[in-house]
């Protein structure tokens, strides 16, 4: 760790790794806590997964037919904002059940994005890296990316608080009520898809649900009042991507994976601290 601490001021790339990681535990923090809430992990899952598809899109198009306008981040953040419109669309409709909705979106949005890469020329060593994150590769762009969304999901939730907590706790009352529910879930959706994207940088397709959860789920533990669980939230999130980021640099392992180690450490000790001192 004390490695870390010194190449940190000498190399650009471990500050980007920093501000890339404060910035995610930002949104996941928000944003996890309403998932959390509303018990929608499977969402979140299907959203992420959808991911690939428009990784490997925008890679396929780069690479074979030279349109170098779409960059894979922007190629994720539109396949996630549609699978989340698409999950919407067909849930709130109540013609579908969502246990099969989201089976669909999340398995069709991997194959999409194993053909996609399967038909681009090359070895796609870097696009295969966002599967388990990159996190020591995150670019100023992308920094500047995650800054956009962040500001994003925060400016909603300012203005959408209220709403959000009516929905979360009693969706037909806030209906009855004349709140209009269906908006606010649509931009629940997207609000979740911007995040999980954002968390693909960090620890990757497979493992964004659980950075996305756990430090919520560790902070739900904590308090009853939903913005005090999104402060808390934020908190865990940023100590455990900061530590494992730190303990990871030393003997080369996988940042996005020891970040998550973390986070499930973290949520097993405030769960046994919890049942032994239930009072505290």
């Amino acid at each position: 760790m004390l490695h870390f601490f010194q190449d940190l001021w000498e190399y650009p790339f471990l500050r980007n790794a920093v501000a890339a990681a404060l910035l995610a535990a930002v949104a996941a923090g928000v944003t996890g806590s309403l998932v959390v809430v509303r018990r929608s992990t499977y969402l979140a899952g299907a959203v992420s997964h959808s991911v690939l598809a428009g990784l490997g899109l925008a890679r396929l198009l780069e690479r074979r037919f030279g349109i170098g306008w779409l960059p894979p981040m922007a190629g994720a953040a539109l396949a996630a904002v549609a699978a989340a419109l698409l999950l919407a669309w067909l849930t709130l409709r109540g013609r579908h059940r969502s246990d099969s909705v989201l089976s669909a979106v999340w398995t069709g949005g991997m194959a999409l994005g194993v053909s996609f890469v399967a038909a681009t020329p090359g070895y796609q060593d870097d696009l295969m890296s966002y599967l388990f994150g990159s996190l020591l590769l995150v670019s100023g762009a992308d920094l500047l990316w995650m800054l956009a969304a962040d500001l994003v999901v925060l400016g909603v939730m300012v203005f959408c608080y209220n709403r959000f907590l009516a929905i979360a706790f009693n969706a037909e009352l806030a209906r009855l009520r004349g709140v209009s529910t269906g908006c606010y879930e649509v931009i629940y959706y997207v609000m979740t898809a911007l995040t999980v994207v954002l968390l693909v940088r960090v620890a990757g397709i497979v493992l964004a649900v659980a950075l996305l959860t756990l430090p919520a789920a560790a902070a739900g533990l904590l308090t009853r009042r939903l913005d005090r669980m999104m402060a808390l939230a934020v908190g865990i999130g940023a100590g455990v991507s900061l530590l494992g980021l730190a303990l990871s640099y030393g003997p080369g392992w996988p940042p996005g994976a020891t970040i998550v180690e973390l986070a499930i450490i973290a949520y097993l000790a405030v769960a046994v601290g919890k049942k032994l001192y239930p009072r505290a």
